[in-house]
């Protein structure tokens, strides 16, 4: 997510400003934590891409 925003000129402080999602939203997923599908299509209608663009699954270790 973080490089696409880059790579579309589109800084942290944009998403926070223009409420596409809050604040903590970005924390969470800085930190790699869950967030909502509604985010996520927020997200990808910014930077006009598909959830695929911005995200990658990985198993937790639990799930393995």
């Amino acid at each position: 997510l973080f490089i696409k925003l880059k790579e579309c000129d589109i800084s942290s402080y944009k998403i926070k400003v223009d409420n596409i999602v809050s604040q903590s939203t970005l924390q969470k997923l800085r930190e790699g934590k869950d967030v909502s599908t509604k985010s996520i299509g927020a997200l990808c209608d910014v930077l006009n891409c598909q959830p695929g663009d911005i995200m990658e699954y990985i198993p937790d270790d639990n799930e393995k």
